[in-house]
């Protein structure tokens, strides 16, 4: 709830932010804000200092802020067309395997133990752990981290940096996406399908140990397989996109798939096998999270030459928002008239995602740019020398 409540306001300074400094400035801050949340928490091993457990969890939602938007602007600065959505796809795969790992070490590193003294030192070895791998990863941000290649990957690229920065109003181009019709389509429904998988993560734990009691540690094991086929479906879906630029069918299939796997989960669930959940669950883990590349990639297509941080980040906050009102409606539901009523709840917004996805218009306006420019031979400076190169090596 921390970092869903810190994700919304702070969107679009950082998005602002984002367009005036550049990537480095957005990863060094990200990395570092998660760093200091980490050891933070590292302050608070005693049970009346949670408050600094919280404090801790806060900063590092802060840093979640900065880091989420990025994957489909790198993707975009650094990559040429025909890598740029499996980059993207690459970068949601290693959020993924983030929480993958995160189903899996805590509960190695922290026993379940009564003594508190025992329990702080299990706990302590993990947030040291933690504040020693985000130190690590922020030196490395410091080192390594680049604003940009030399040259620009696409012609495309080369249009936006050769754009004057005192030309570009980041209110305005907030206010062209909320006026490109495609755009807002793709908004709403990618937050309708995010915040349906975010209710129905949110709540695997209570649905599944109310269908087969005493059964905690499998409902683990299957968030952590949701996780696993989500990061295979995210990385799939990035290659297919390179491959065949079929950004609307790909994301129509995928959307339609999330349906019909959310239909299958909804009426097997209380079968009594749990095997049949751990099938469906990483079915629907497959479709849903490899949805996610696709709307960030599909987005910034339909809103070219805008940032891609911006519209990454307006697909998010649209999630943010799905999601806790799924979650807490869907919770009241299941409270009141149990799983499956739950579940068709979920169902009926991801049907009406479905159709409202078939009437988004695929206007690849990034493709369109470089084919243009590839068949004119027109483009700015900087990208004279590189297509220069490739030509001489053709």
């Amino acid at each position: 709830m921390s970092y869903m409540l810190a994700y919304i306001p702070l969107l679009f300074p950082v998005a602002w932010l984002l367009d005036k400094k550049g990537l480095r400035v957005i990863a060094l801050l990200g990395s570092a804000l998660n760093a200091v949340g980490a050891w933070v928490k590292l302050g608070s091993l005693r049970p009346q200092l949670f408050s600094v457990t919280v404090l801790g969890q806060v900063v590092c939602s802060l840093a979640q802020v900065f880091i989420l938007g990025m994957p489909s602007r790198i993707a975009s600065v650094w990559f040429s067309p025909r890598e740029v959505s499996t980059a993207c796809s690459v970068a949601v795969f290693g959020n993924q395997l983030g929480i993958a790992l995160g189903f899996l070490i805590p509960p190695v590193l922290v026993p379940n133990v009564e003594d508190v003294e025992k329990l702080a030192y299990h706990i302590s070895i993990m947030f040291f752990m933690t504040a020693g791998v985000a130190t690590a990863l922020f030196i490395l941000v410091v080192i390594v981290f680049k604003e940009k290649p030399p040259y620009p990957p696409s012609r495309a690229q080369a249009l936006i940096q050769s754009q004057p920065t005192e030309e570009y109003s980041y209110v305005q181009s907030i206010l062209r996406l909320l006026r490109n019709a495609n755009f807002v389509l793709l908004m709403v429904t990618y937050g309708l399908n995010t915040g349906c998988f975010y209710s129905l993560s949110t709540l695997l734990n209570r649905m599944v140990v109310h269908h087969y009691p005493n059964e905690e540690v499998n409902a683990g094991r299957i968030g952590l397989t949701i996780v696993l086929s989500g990061m295979a479906g995210a990385l799939i879906s990035g290659l297919w996109l390179d491959r065949t630029k079929t950004y609307k069918q790909t994301t129509l299939v995928v959307y339609i798939m999330s349906l019909v796997g959310m239909i299958v989960y909804t009426f097997t669930l209380k079968l009594g096998h749990l095997w049949v959940v751990f099938v469906t669950a990483g079915v629907l883990g497959f479709f849903m999270t490899g949805y996610l590349p696709l709307g960030f990639e599909f987005a910034a297509e339909l809103t070219y030459p805008e940032s891609e941080g911006t519209s990454s980040g307006l697909l998010n906050v649209s999630a943010q928002i799905f999601g806790i009102a799924f979650t807490i409606s869907q919770g009241q539901i299941i409270d009141h008239f149990g799983t499956k009523a739950g579940n068709l709840f979920l169902c009926s917004f991801l049907y009406l995602g479905s159709i409202m996805t078939a009437f988004i218009r695929a206007d690849l306006r990034r493709q369109q740019a470089n084919v243009e420019n590839e068949h004119t031979k027109v483009m700015p400076e900087a990208c004279a020398v590189p297509i220069a190169l490739e030509e001489s090596k053709l």
